[in-house]
């Protein structure tokens, strides 16, 4: 009895031993494949903005380069070239592009100009909706400054930067591509400028180099939003 005992033991032990492999394995498969399935699913995003704007000639190479990559960017626009180029606004915005405010003339905040800074920002915002019929509620302030009380005041979102290559002051396509893929990572904000002929060329390069690498490049409320 004791020997028949022994065996039975053993071949209990043994079907529930392969039963836990057999579970854990499933389980691990499930695991991988749920890993494989988030990954593909949610690259790394990455948002592209772009002040000053527009440019007669080089916002719409921009808009060009940034079709034919399936890209999409921030405009921070002034007031006045919403004006002065009307159809190349209405361009970013029909091709699903942000649209956000940077004052009428680029004007930066100080203690002293707060009411026509206010007034700035109002004007913009009419002339965009001019054009685009959608209000906006994003505003990149010139040079960064800005008061947290025009938040409530115009229901306005401020929308600074994490990246600066100083593509304005640089004719290097090089330097300035180098300078945003060597600090770049998942929900950076780079901020750079339609005006010059070197930034849409490294613009559209460094749109190419991060794709490769898994970057998606989103509207800057789908970074800070979604």
């Amino acid at each position: 009895m004791n020997l028949k005992r022994r065996i039975l033991s053993c071949m209990i032990l043994f079907v529930l031993l392969a039963a836990v492999c057999v579970v854990g394995y499933l389980q691990k498969k499930d695991v991988l494949a749920m890993g494989e399935s988030v990954t593909s699913e949610s690259g790394k995003k990455v948002a592209l903005t772009f002040d000053d704007g527009p440019h007669p000639y080089y916002t719409e190479q921009l808009l060009k380069g940034l079709k034919e990559r399936n890209a999409r960017a921030s405009f921070f626009i002034t007031g006045k070239n919403v004006e002065a180029y009307p159809e190349i606004v209405k361009k970013i915005h029909d091709e699903g592009h942000l649209i956000g405010n940077h004052t009428y003339n680029h004007t930066q905040l100080t203690s002293r100009n707060r009411e026509s800074f206010k007034q700035e920002i109002i004007k913009t915002n009419e002339v965009i909706r001019e054009v685009t019929g959608e209000d906006t509620i994003y505003i990149r302030p010139p040079y960064g400054s800005w008061n947290r009380e025009f938040e409530k005041e115009l229901n306005m979102f401020p929308v600074l930067w994490t990246i600066d290559p100083l593509d304005w002051c640089s004719s290097d396509v090089s330097c300035i591509v180098g300078a945003v893929c060597a600090k770049v990572g998942e929900n950076d904000i780079i901020l750079m400028h339609d005006q010059y002929k070197t930034t849409v060329t490294a613009a559209l390069k460094i749109v190419d180099k991060l794709t490769k690498e898994g970057y998606e490049f989103v509207t800057v409320d789908e970074l800070l939003f979604d």
